[in-house]
C-alpha cells in the first residue's frame, strides 16, 4: 500500500472509531500509527526529486506537525 494509501486509510479508521465511541486509548494508539505513517509518506516524498514531490513533502510535514501537535494536547490537556 502506497503511503498516501495508508494515511487515508488511518484516517478513515480513525474517523469510524470516534464515530463509534471508542475509548480514548484505542483512539490514541490510532492516532500515533497516523503519525508513523504520514512520517513515513514524508520519507519517500524527500526521495523524489521533482517539484511536485517537494510541494508534497511540504504539505506532509505540514500535516505530521499538527498531528504532533494535536496528540501532545490529547495526551497532555
Amino acid at each position: 500500500m502506497e503511503p498516501s494509501d495508508a494515511v487515508l486509510a488511518r484516517l478513515g479508521r480513525i474517523g469510524a472509531l470516534d464515530r463509534s465511541g471508542a475509548a480514548s486509548d484505542e483512539l490514541l494508539a490510532e492516532l500515533r500509527e497516523l503519525i508513523r505513517e504520514a512520517e513515513t509518506w514524508r520519507r519517500e516524498c524527500r526521495t523524489t526529486e521533482d517539484d511536485t514531490a517537494q510541494t508534497r513533502e511540504h504539505e506532509t510535514e505540514e500535516v505530521v506537525g499538527r498531528l504532533r501537535a494535536a496528540l501532545a494536547r490529547d495526551i497532555i490537556g
